[in-house]
């Protein structure tokens, strides 16, 4: 089995490599970076910028089982339309007739802010900054572009994504905080938090790249939640320190953060009150019943991995 890979330097990406290589497959992998070209043992680089495409592009998908395109601009904003529309479409063009299967990794974000709702795939779409909404661009051109050219093609939305390596802080910075006994509810009890193991991602990746298209092409959300009170309770299980009790107003903060955003630096902000007051449910439903995915990792087995991954750099 021939795999091509964008976005394989990055937390998802790494670990996709690494399971494709274990499974004896052979794995292209596509980098900017010159010093990236030898980063994985038996896979085979190619150096090309995706929204300037070069002749390694063409090699890089020449005949290839299935193309994960996992790429992405996350953080500039000068640069998310360029490379996560413009690089798909470039991807996509160059990629005509020359490959077997297309998976794309999206995310829940292009459903937009919700604070109440089960979302599916059927829900609309509603982006809010520009990363969803380039996301939600770079899907309809593979929408398009498989129905109009028969290309079998699959987009996997995952909610948020976590693991011990991820780059993003701020789950350590909430168990930090309950370690130190700092941690506050907000609002009603009851509110939800959705969350994905990053190898779960890498299953229902695989899965998506691997099972027969009953239809083409597919869409599939894959997520798990919980309440709030359940995950600062595992924890502060882990942790072995006693469970936050105290509880504020979600008015009173959404006041305080009004002000406080004003303020450069400010930790206090409506998004983030948002996040943890919300009543919003990703459903995997579809992907289990069509495709037969499930979570190998809990959400409990893997905020305790999170809290043993924070010890052991605290020790």
């Amino acid at each position: 089995m021939i795999v091509a890979i964008t976005g394989a330097t990055g937390f998802i990406g790494k670990r996709l490599v690494q399971k494709h290589l274990a499974l004896k497959h052979k794995v292209r992998f596509l980098t900017r970076n010159p010093q990236s070209l030898d980063l994985f043992d038996g896979a085979e680089g190619h150096l090309s910028d995706l929204a300037e495409p070069n002749k390694a592009l063409y090699s890089f998908v020449e005949g290839a089982d299935v193309i994960y395109h996992l790429a992405a601009e996350l953080q500039d904003e000068a640069l998310m339309w360029k490379v996560n529309v413009k690089g798909t479409q470039n991807l996509l063009d160059i990629a005509q007739g020359k490959v077997g299967r297309w998976v794309q990794l999206s995310s829940t974000g292009v459903y937009g802010a919700k604070l109440e709702s089960l979302i599916n795939e059927q829900s609309i779409l509603r982006p809010n900054n520009l990363y969803e909404k380039s996301k939600t661009e770079a899907d309809r051109l593979v929408t398009e572009y498989s129905v109009s050219n028969s290309m079998p093609a699959v987009i996997l939305r995952p909610s948020n994504v976590y693991g011990a390596d991820m780059p993003n802080q701020s789950l350590f910075q909430l168990i930090s905080i309950i370690n130190r006994g700092l941690f506050f509810y907000v609002g009603k009890k009851g509110s939800i938090v959705n969350y994905v193991h990053v190898d779960n991602v890498i299953d229902a990746l695989m899965l998506c790249a691997s099972v027969p298209l009953y239809r083409n092409p597919l869409t599939y959300i894959v997520s798990d939640y919980c309440t709030i009170e359940e995950l600062v309770e595992i924890i502060a299980e882990s942790l072995d320190k006693p469970y936050p009790k105290l509880r504020f107003p979600e008015t009173v903060l959404q006041l305080i953060a009004s002000i406080a955003e004003k303020i450069p630096g400010s930790p206090l902000k409506q998004s983030r009150i948002d996040a943890v007051t919300g009543r919003v449910i990703y459903s995997s439903k579809s992907i289990a019943t069509d495709i037969g995915y499930c979570n190998r990792i809990s959400i409990k087995d893997g905020f305790k991995e999170m809290v043993d991954a924070w010890i052991k750099r605290h020790d």
